[in-house]
């Protein structure tokens, strides 16, 4: 029943930006603990990138996209966006969003039970 869907991604040039946005069902429910946006590029592993909670009032990021991308969510909506400014090809990867539904660290995945299809994202030079 659970159903999250990304949209947004595609091509940009370095130094462009992208919005990605995340709809879902669970942004309301109280075994919702936040709502975390991961990537992964070809040959490496899945990371954290972002992670939003407390109703939308607090917001955590890797160190690699802090300052340059921002996650809010949008309750009326039931979406949460990414979005990334300041893109550079290191950021090229499928991003994902996922909710959170334990209790535990942000960028523990295991926590996390739920999971939008993955969405390109390329960033060329």
């Amino acid at each position: 029943q659970v159903q999250l869907v990304e949209s947004g991604g595609g091509s940009v040039q370095a130094g462009g930006s992208l919005r990605l946005s995340c709809a879902g069902n669970t942004y309301s429910s109280s075994s919702n603990y936040g709502t975390g946006w991961f990537r992964q590029a070809p040959g490496n592993e899945r990371e954290g990138v972002a992670f939003i909670y407390d109703g939308g009032l607090s917001t955590v990021y890797a160190d690699s996209v802090k300052g340059r991308f921002t996650i809010s969510q949008d309750n009326a909506k039931n979406t949460v966006y990414l979005q990334m400014n300041s893109l550079k090809p290191e950021d090229s990867a499928v991003y994902y969003c996922a909710a959170k539904t334990y209790v535990g660290p942000w960028y523990n995945q295991a926590l996390y039970a739920y999971w939008g299809q993955g969405i390109q994202v390329t960033v060329s030079s």
